[in-house]
């Protein structure tokens, strides 16, 4: 075998390795969401909740235990807006329809949208959380100086474990792109 031939096999594996290096990444990019869900389930991190309404408990209410149910706002970067829980501690019976109120004001000089993003800790207590009506379900647009407040319904599941005493429910704002290629607002 000459030079220039073990050159070109040389290459040749060198390709061939490439190439499955690269298909290893690309697979293990594609199974990061998946793997992240169970990670963050696993560990009790990031406990996510329905993004839409859910249906609610027949079970009836218990009313021999409380759980509290603790309100936690912050608004996300790019977003000139406050979000303020107006029942910031709400203790409830599980199986019992809640209500609590949020209020919503941009700051800023322009019309902005934002959406807001749920999550629950601990995370067990995720899977009992039920939202019935939540502004976090669709976008939500502000004119600037605009106020506006929105309702959340809500039940803990009878269900829930016994040692859960308190859930956290925190909402963080993120900003939406208000320009579409046509130019124009999005609803």
């Amino acid at each position: 075998m000459s030079v220039s031939q073990t050159a070109q096999a040389g290459v040749k594996r060198t390709v061939k390795k490439t190439l499955w290096v690269l298909l290893g990444m690309v697979g293990f990019t594609l199974a990061l969401i998946p793997l992240y869900d169970v990670f963050c389930e696993v560990t009790g991190l990031n406990g996510k909740t329905a993004d839409s309404a859910q249906i609610i408990s027949a079970k009836g209410v218990d009313e021999s235990r409380e759980v509290r149910v603790q309100l936690v706002t912050r608004s996300g970067s790019g977003l000139p807006w406050r979000l303020e829980a107006l029942d910031p501690v709400v203790t409830v019976h599980p199986g019992q329809i809640s209500q609590a109120r949020f209020k919503f004001t941009n700051v800023g000089d322009a019309r902005s949208s934002g959406r807001a993003v749920p999550s629950i800790s601990p995370s067990a207590g995720a899977r009992h959380f039920r939202k019935m009506e939540c502004f976090c379900f669709e976008q939500q647009w502000l004119m600037a100086g605009e106020t506006m407040q929105l309702p959340l319904v809500f039940q803990v599941d009878p269900d829930l474990p016994a040692d859960i005493k308190t859930l956290t429910l925190a909402y963080t704002l993120y900003p939406m792109d208000e320009v579409v290629a046509l130019g124009g607002f999005r609803d």
